[in-house]
């Protein structure tokens, strides 16, 4: 059992993040969804919002919009249409 999670957060332009996190919150097109290690496989669309990455050096903010998330064996690939560091 993992306490972390393998977090990439991916725009056209570029890799924003790419490391490990204790968890996530993201902002999915019908509200904010939290994830933790061990949470379910799941795909989802973004909305447009702040996506939060708890992280040991800090909280990681970026501003998203648009895209989709995905969630499996504690992995999180974020890939958004746009996306800067908030």
């Amino acid at each position: 059992m993992s306490d972390l999670l393998k977090v990439s957060v991916i725009s056209p332009e570029r890799v924003l993040y790419e490391g490990s996190a204790r968890g996530v919150i993201a902002p999915a097109f019908d509200g904010e969804l939290g994830i933790l290690p061990m949470h379910a496989p799941l795909m989802t669309l973004l909305g447009q919002g702040t996506l939060r990455v708890d992280t040991d050096s800090g909280e990681q903010r970026f501003t998203v919009s648009g895209g989709f998330l995905q969630i499996v064996d504690d992995q999180v690939r974020v890939v958004t249409e746009q996306a800067s560091a908030a």
